[in-house]
């Protein structure tokens, strides 16, 4: 019997645990994948941190304060994994101005800008607590659904990360539903939250990719995907919808 090469290995579901035995192209593609999480999740935090004086109350207060920090303990949580492979953590932090904003009317659609690695999403900007919830509504649900699929990671040290991290994650999604449903409890509150819906809907969408990737299937065999782009889309729409519908906004 001969033996299994890596390649092999991966794409009949076998997990790698360490730095030291990672194939050259896995592991460009790994470091692709944490680096759009770490910047995506900093990108957040300091997005979301100047809403927190747009806050309406303590509790409201409060409840951004936890998402802004644990956003920034998720992405350090992942940057110590960068570090095994090599990454120079402190300089890493200081490359991008993580709180920088397009124009609200900018369109990039999906695509990065230099060498930042957020999600597009987060390169645009946050207008008053109203669009602060929204925001964070519609980017929750849609971290719960990416974090699940990264959470079955090929790589195990990474893997067990985003499993520790995917229940704080929809708590910060719970906590955006919680205020969502105050502010739609009054007809201004709704109609602006209307509003910012229509903005953030296909901004947040356009952060699951391209319909049918030729990325997908390369990532497949390295166990770093599992489900395609437009199922991960397919199950943010259904659970986005089943939001919008406990309170009566579709």
């Amino acid at each position: 019997m001969t033996d299994m090469s890596i390649e092999d290995y991966l794409a009949h579901g076998g997990k790698l645990t360490s730095p030291g035995n990672v194939p050259p192209r896995y592991r460009g593609e790994l470091l692709r994948l944490m680096a759009s999480f770490v910047d995506s999740e900093l990108a957040a935090s300091a997005g979301f941190a100047e809403a927190i004086n747009d806050a309406a109350g303590i509790k409201s207060r409060i409840a951004a304060a936890r998402i802004v920090l644990e956003k920034a303990d998720h992405a350090e949580r992942v940057l110590n994994i960068m570090a095994e492979f090599g990454v120079d953590t402190e300089r890493y932090e200081g490359v991008h101005p993580w709180a920088a904003r397009l124009e609200r009317d900018a369109d990039i659609g999906a695509t990065r800008q230099g060498g930042d690695m957020r999600l597009s999403v987060f390169h645009y900007p946050l207008q008053g607590w109203i669009d602060a919830v929204v925001m964070n509504v519609l980017q929750g649900l849609a971290a719960k659904v990416q974090i699940a699929e990264m959470a079955k990671v090929s790589y195990q040290p990474l893997a067990e990360v985003f499993r520790a991290i995917a229940p704080i994650e929809t708590r910060h999604a719970e906590l955006g539903a919680e205020g969502l449903a105050q502010i739609v409890a009054s007809e201004e509150g709704r109609a602006a939250a209307r509003a910012s819906l229509a903005y953030w809907h296909p901004r947040v969408a356009a952060g699951f990719g391209s319909a049918h990737s030729t990325r997908y299937e390369r990532l497949s065999r390295m166990g770093l995907r599992h489900k395609t782009n437009e199922a991960l889309l397919a199950e943010w729409t259904a659970a986005v919808d089943a939001q919008l519908a406990a309170l009566s906004l579709n």
